[in-house]
């Protein structure tokens, strides 16, 4: 390789060098714009949900007994949604979302037992 040559080659690297920065100075720049996760997270307010609830059919249970504000029997509500087909539930929950009944819970359960003798005969 001729002198020219490499000193064409050497005057574009040095360029190169120039236009990127070193290692330790990118290595600055990205850690300027991280911030620590405590800062991150305390943004954010914590909802505390029930621990005790780890599958979903507890958790359509304890919704069922908020809905129909029968608190009480919250376990009740939990066996159904185990045990009973959800479209059932559901349909019961809406026919008593819809209605201006004092007792809700009663009128749902009324509805749920209709539903499943309607499921029987077919």
């Amino acid at each position: 390789m001729s002198k020219a040559k490499k000193a064409q080659v050497v005057s574009l690297f040095s360029e190169l060098e120039k236009k990127t920065p070193s290692v330790n100075q990118s290595r600055d720049r990205r850690s300027d714009n991280f911030s620590l996760a405590k800062d991150l997270l305390s943004k954010y307010q914590v909802v505390d949900k029930n621990k005790h609830i780890s599958h979903e059919f507890q958790s359509f249970g304890c919704h069922l007994a908020e809905v129909l504000a029968d608190k009480s029997h919250t376990s009740l509500y939990i066996k159904l949604a185990k045990t009973i087909n959800r479209g059932l539930l559901e349909r019961a929950l809406s026919f008593v979302s819809d209605s201006n009944a004092d007792n809700k819970a009663k009128l749902f359960m009324w509805k749920l037992e209709q539903l499943k003798q309607g499921n029987k005969k077919i």
